[in-house]
């Protein structure tokens, strides 16, 4: 099944969460790179469970357009209204920059074109065994903190869909706070509001005076003018990417890494993608979120890490004496720098840990205006080594922050976001 089908295959690996060693973002990120669509939760159109949807999208913009669909089923009646309303507020303002520009760009959006122009390249052999006909809509399953009787009472009222925040609250019997978690979950987007908008919304009902007031309540009251619309600043995309692992531990407009991407080629430090061509050997540096630590019982204390950044995953082995050096690295951080020599047999890549650097405090570069400016803390030059023995020629020098340094609350609030990695003994 994940050979010829691996849309059906990702969708149940999804709703059998959790697993243990596959977390839904690795799940998102193979079906992906196997050509498979996936789409974003939402309030019209996502059921508890995850589930298979014809092309094209029904929302305007999500995967790259849309075809009007053909008239007969209330469903597809409902695809051609959400289109329609969503047509011009179908992405955030936010989500359409380029993460390592800050400007705005389409380029986080699923690749247009044939089933071979969405397959990794790695898996450019496997077009033609792939059968795979439908994308993958996440279910509200995802969403942390929601429970699924509630959720499936969203689901039985919708009908023909939910026109409004208001018409939401109302038609699901909800509580205000079921909607704010949703809301945080950028959940709205077939209601053309993005994550703040939809927050600024559902905050607002019931409000004395506000367009959602309930009419019957606001007869028994004085006459008061309306609140105007708030025009609320467009969010950066990095602060969506860290608020859609807090509340769904995944994201689908942009990974973590690409956003320190310039700073990291900077430094010399390799996609994980580019390590395939190297030869053995050959001494890389390479950086990642932190997926999985193992230390498997018959590996005699050998430790084996998974790294992913933007464009796929590098696999590390630190041997015992490393890991001595690099405990609290290793064992703590989420995003590391890690530096050795290259594995490269019969295309199996492994790097050979001789250094590792904690870069978990630059995730809160995510939430900056800028993610390439330097921030205080931040090196452009290597800073001092610690003592050491001379001629200790796997000393650690801080490459990029000076960890004497305390961490700012974005630094530790995108830290608290972004996930920990899985570790089995």
């Amino acid at each position: 099944m994940k050979c010829r089908y691996p849309d059906v295959f990702a969708a149940a690996m999804l709703n059998a969460q959790p697993l243990g060693f596959y977390a839904p973002a690795q799940l998102v990120r193979d079906a992906r790179e196997h050509g498979v669509e996936v789409r974003e939760v939402d309030v019209n159109l996502s059921d508890w469970d995850c589930t298979l949807e014809k092309f094209p999208s029904p929302l305007a913009g999500e995967g790259g357009g849309r075809r009007p669909p053909d008239e007969g089923s209330a469903r597809e009646r409902l695809e051609a209204r959400l289109a329609t309303r969503s047509r011009n507020a179908s992405l955030p303002r936010a989500s359409r920059r380029d993460p390592s520009s800050g400007h705005a760009s389409p380029g986080h959006l699923p690749p247009q074109g044939g089933k071979e122009d969405r397959l990794h390249p790695r898996h450019a052999a496997m077009a033609a065994e792939i059968r795979a006909t439908h994308a993958v809509r996440l279910g509200l399953l995802q969403i942390a903190g929601v429970k699924e009787n509630e959720m499936k009472q969203l689901v039985a009222r919708r009908g023909a869909g939910y026109d409004s925040a208001r018409d939401l609250w109302l038609r699901s019997g909800l509580e205000p706070a079921v909607l704010e978690r949703l809301a945080d979950a950028d959940a709205f987007r077939s209601l053309g509001l993005d994550r703040r908008e939809a927050l600024w919304a559902v905050r607002g009902l019931g409000r004395v005076g506000d367009q959602d007031d309930l009419p019957l309540f606001a007869l028994s009251r004085p006459e008061r003018d309306a609140e105007p619309d708030a025009k609320l600043p467009p969010m950066l995309l990095g602060a969506h990417v860290v608020e859609d692992y807090r509340r769904l531990s995944l994201s689908l407009k942009a990974h973590p890494v690409a956003f320190m991407r310039a700073r990291l080629d900077a430094r010399g430090v390799r996609r994980s993608e580019t390590l395939a061509t190297l030869k053995t050997g050959d001494r890389v540096a390479v950086a990642g979120l932190v997926l999985v630590r193992q230390r498997p019982g018959t590996a005699q204390g050998v430790i084996f890490m998974t790294l992913e950044d933007e464009t796929g995953v590098a696999n590390l082995i630190v041997w015992p004496k490393a890991f001595e050096r690099l405990r609290a690295t290793v064992i703590g951080a989420r995003f590391v720098v890690a530096t050795g020599k290259l594995q490269n047999e019969s295309g199996v890549v492994h790097l050979i840990v001789e250094r590792m650097e904690d870069l978990t405090p630059m995730l809160g570069l995510l939430s900056r205006e800028d993610p390439e400016a330097a921030p205080s803390g931040f090196a452009e030059a290597p800073l001092p080594a610690s003592p050491r023995r001379q001629g200790d020629r796997f000393a650690q020098t801080q490459l990029f922050y000076d960890p004497r340094l305390p961490p700012t609350p974005e630094q530790r609030e995108a830290a608290r976001a972004l996930p920990t990695g899985r570790s089995f003994h």
